[in-house]
């Protein structure tokens, strides 16, 4: 049975670093712990990603099949009508490339607009998509909407 004012007991703050190479009297001492020949125990080995000992790797075992759109989905960045109030003069023409710029996107992203917030600067506002709310909040003030 443990109880609440040990259970910390084991821990240490700040560990000593094991000082390897010291002698043979430390315990550590002649192979340093590497053991005694490989290319482990030489310097600048290092071992590859997924590396498993000699064991078929995971990602060699698991069977691929399919296809996979990761490579060419499209990101898509959301911004708010609040943040185009903070960022946009009233009666501003905002396109996509002052989009990107404003809120510094790659020129990869596509960006869609949601309606959190308040809007009361009428903006004409260019983006990819567009919220049925941000379209209606955007409008309500006077700006428009238009799809690229």
């Amino acid at each position: 049975m443990v109880s609440l004012s040990d259970i910390n007991h084991d821990i240490v703050r700040h560990k000593r670093k094991r000082r390897v190479g010291r002698g043979n009297g430390s315990g550590y001492g002649k192979t340093a712990s590497r053991g005694e020949n490989g290319a482990g125990s030489r310097s600048g080995n290092r071992r590859r990603r997924g590396y498993e000992g000699g064991q078929m790797p995971l990602f060699r075992r698991v069977a691929k099949r399919g296809f996979s759109n990761a490579a060419f989905a499209s990101e898509i960045v959301v911004i708010n009508v609040d943040q185009l109030e903070k960022r946009f003069e009233d009666g501003q023409e905002v396109t996509l490339d002052d989009l990107k710029k404003a809120f510094s996107l790659s020129r990869k992203v596509e960006v869609k607009i949601l309606g959190r917030g308040e809007l009361t600067r009428k903006l004409n506002v260019s983006a990819n998509a567009f919220s049925s709310s941000a379209e209606s909040a955007i409008t309500a003030a006077g700006g428009s909407v238009v799809r690229v």
